[in-house]
């Protein structure tokens, strides 16, 4: 698909040759067993947890939109997780973002340390450690919950130069937005269950790369531990990549009109979106990504004032996901990220925008 633009590559990405009588997207195989050739033995589907149609569709639906090749996982955590034990052995260094997902935080410190790899942080927008020594480098650009933005070309040249693997968390960003693999990434890690497919009804993560080596051991690691998609959430996946384009630009353009109110009300501190032009992370984001996503965060000073802030809107709900076709916030501190009481990272649907603000001003006000 390459010459087209994003919105025909995501209707058409991963789809069959059209056939006369056979359907745009072919339905999900719910085989777990496939019946084998008793003499040549199993072929292209042999058993459903290394093999599966839908999911190697769904596979080349999201290479065609990285760049690179791709391995589906049940989640975004279970497609890190595994880049992370695939990679790393005792005695490695890894650098993590200190102010990234904290599941993967929790995780390197609970699994990874006790292997006896040592775990180091920076911060996405920086000042970063010296990478010498570091087996793997992950960069989440922009970051989640805070926004931050990382200049990819320099710091994956930078993590390279001193023989470091540079991995990517794209989820927030999504492949529309930026494209890790074009910037100087050896391998893109990323939860699907946010704007990428959008529906807020499936679990699933990926691993892409251009690295043969590494999409074999990844391959084999994901056979031999089990932590495949279904059938059908690979289907239902796949479908909703077709409105990735038109989704991803009206959150876009929500979150422009979400982070103007914002920014000029004095009841509202702490506001971070990377399209605006005095958010510190313009300058980086404007130059390096293709979009900017519909992901707005906030602080209302205490968990008090958010919950009359839930309570007085009607359009916004609370929920931990984001990049839903509804709008939804979360405060993170709940979770126990190490965030403000009142921080809230605001996830704008596809509701009209004129909507949107009406009811997000109606509420602050209230």
């Amino acid at each position: 698909m390459s010459g087209w633009s994003d919105g025909t590559r995501a209707v058409h990405a991963g789809l069959p040759e059209p056939v006369p009588g056979a359907p745009f997207l072919p339905g999900p195989v719910f085989a777990a067993p496939y019946h084998l050739d008793p003499v040549a033995g199993p072929g292209e589907n042999g058993y459903g947890r290394p093999d599966n149609p839908t999911r190697r569709a769904l596979e080349a639906a999201i290479g065609e939109l990285e760049g690179g090749a791709v391995r589906a996982f049940a989640s975004g955590q279970a497609a890190i997780s595994a880049l992370l034990l695939t990679v790393l052995r005792p005695g490695d260094t890894v650098v993590l973002p200190s102010d990234g997902y904290f599941t993967v935080r929790a995780f390197a410190e609970a699994a990874l340390v006790p292997l006896g790899v040592t775990v180091a942080y920076a911060p996405t927008a920086g000042p970063y450690p010296s990478f010498a020594g570091a087996r793997l480098v992950l960069f989440e650009t922009p970051a989640n919950p805070g926004l931050d933005v990382c200049d990819l070309p320099a710091v994956a040249a930078a993590a390279r130069a001193a023989g470091a693997l540079v991995a990517v968390d794209n989820t927030t960003a999504t492949p529309l937005g930026q494209r890790p693999l074009d910037l100087g990434a050896d391998v893109v890690v990323a939860s699907g269950t946010k704007a990428l497919t959008g529906h807020s009804d499936v679990l699933l993560g990926y691993v892409a790369t251009r690295d043969t080596a590494l999409l074999d051991r990844v391959t084999t690691w994901r056979a031999q531990t089990g932590g495949v998609p279904g059938a059908f959430d690979c289907w239902l996946a796949h479908r909703s990549l077709a409105t990735v384009d038109l989704r991803l630009a009206r959150q876009t353009a929500n979150a422009a009109a979400v982070a103007a109110l914002l920014r000029d009300r004095p009841d509202v501190t702490g506001v971070r979106w990377p399209g605006l032009e005095s958010d510190p992370a313009y300058p980086v984001a404007s130059a390096q990504m293709r979009r900017i996503p519909g992901i707005v965060s906030f602080d209302l000073g205490t968990a008090e004032r958010t919950e009359r802030f839930f309570a007085a809107s009607r359009l916004i709900a609370a929920a931990t996901s984001f990049g839903g076709l509804h709008t939804s916030a979360d405060r993170r501190a709940q979770w126990g990220d190490d965030t403000p009481p009142g921080f809230l990272r605001l996830s704008c649907g596809v509701e009209d925008t004129a909507d949107l603000v009406a009811d997000l001003t109606a509420a602050l006000d209230a």
